[in-house]
């Protein structure tokens, strides 16, 4: 498995370090320019017009370098590319986020020139479709458990785990969107979560594969469903695991600052549809926690400094806030921290998370 993830990340860089430079030259012509608000940080007013919606191309090598080496080595191992093959749920939560309301909303705002895009009901009506059609499915192929890190027990949500997952869905592909607000800091951070999300992969995957060598392994009593002695589930989450590492490299030769294009809505959607995704489909939930950890507090800011604001007007008639701005990053940007310290910051923060991610599942070893 692990060569054809090493193959997957190798030809998805090259493909976007082979289009982009091509990309660019088209972008500004049709004049796809990105709408710096006055509200931001003053700094990125020079960002003004900076070529948009980067995000296809890192999308499109993902999802074609997927595609094509898992059919490859499907056709090789002779698996079924019936719904036991987890390509199929992979290809609908990523491409699903990244076409009903990533993709719209950076047209609206690019091509359209209406600065709002997507009205927000829009958004969470497009976000709650997919997670809730995702959701099902992950109950009917998978069951309603989630593992607890640390060790090889689950927890049963019942009835309640098409709902909560549907928010799940909804809350990480925004809190993705709203982490891309720096040059390189989304791409930076997917390039470590990713990688461990593919390394969880390749344990759990191995470690399905040993139930047909007689080791007994608790593998087995989680996902009971999962009866395939070639692996045709956990290899493809690793393979666009990997995939989407090396194409996030690739955009960052492009993207870290000063940026010469930005990722837009269409590609922190599908970044934000592929980390909750993988997560469902191997049922580790909970690691989103520590591995999109960033990505979370992004969300988080912004909901306490909308709350504490609205409270504090109510109490004294004047709003005040917790931070300088919110999300997070904007914070530490006005604190006077400059973008490319503020990358290097939140990549360590993710690194250190995603090792402690990727230790709690040692118990499949």
């Amino acid at each position: 498995m692990l060569t054809y993830c090493a193959i997957a990340a190798l030809l998805a860089l090259i493909i976007v370090l082979l289009v982009m430079p091509r990309f660019l030259p088209f972008l500004k012509k049709l004049k796809f320019g990105q709408t710096i608000y006055d509200l931001g940080p003053k700094a990125h007013l020079a960002k003004q017009g900076t070529p948009n919606m980067g995000g296809i191309v890192t999308a499109l090598a993902t999802v074609l370098t997927t595609a094509v080496i898992v059919v490859i080595v499907g056709i090789k191992l002779g698996w079924s590319f019936s719904l036991d093959n987890a390509l199929w749920p992979l290809l609908f939560i990523t491409v699903g986020c990244m076409a009903l309301f990533g993709f719209p909303d950076d047209y609206i705002k690019d091509v359209k020139k209406d600065h709002e895009g997507l009205k927000p009901k829009q958004k969470l009506i497009g976000q709650m479709i997919v997670g809730l059609a995702f959701s099902w499915f992950c109950y009917w192929r998978l069951g309603s458990d989630v593992i607890i890190p640390f060790t090889d027990k689950t927890w049963d949500l019942g009835v309640f785990y098409i709902p909560i997952m549907t928010v799940l869905v909804m809350f990480i592909t925004n809190s993705a969107n709203l982490q891309d607000g720096v040059d390189g800091i989304l791409s930076s951070v997917t390039v470590v979560g990713m990688a461990a999300f593919g390394f969880i992969a390749m344990i759990l995957g191995d470690a399905m594969i040993t139930k047909y060598s007689g080791f007994e392994n608790p593998i087995y009593r989680i996902f009971p469903t999962l009866d395939t002695a070639h692996d045709s589930w956990f290899t493809p989450i690793a393979i666009l695991c990997f995939a989407l590492v090396g194409a996030s490299v690739g955009f960052l030769f492009f993207n870290h600052h000063p940026a010469k294009i930005f990722m837009g809505d269409t590609g922190s959607m599908f970044i934000g549809g592929a980390m909750v995704g993988v997560s469902m489909l191997m049922k580790c939930q909970f690691l989103l926690i520590p591995i999109c950890f960033t990505c979370i507090m992004s969300s988080v800011s912004v909901m306490m400094q909308t709350a504490y604001f609205k409270y504090t007007r109510k109490k004294t008639g004047t709003g005040k806030r917790i931070f300088k701005m919110a999300p997070l990053h904007h914070h530490f940007e006005l604190s006077g921290m400059k973008e490319n310290q503020i990358v290097l910051m939140y990549a360590a923060v993710t690194l250190v998370l995603c090792v402690i991610a990727v230790l709690s599942m040692r118990q499949f070893y």
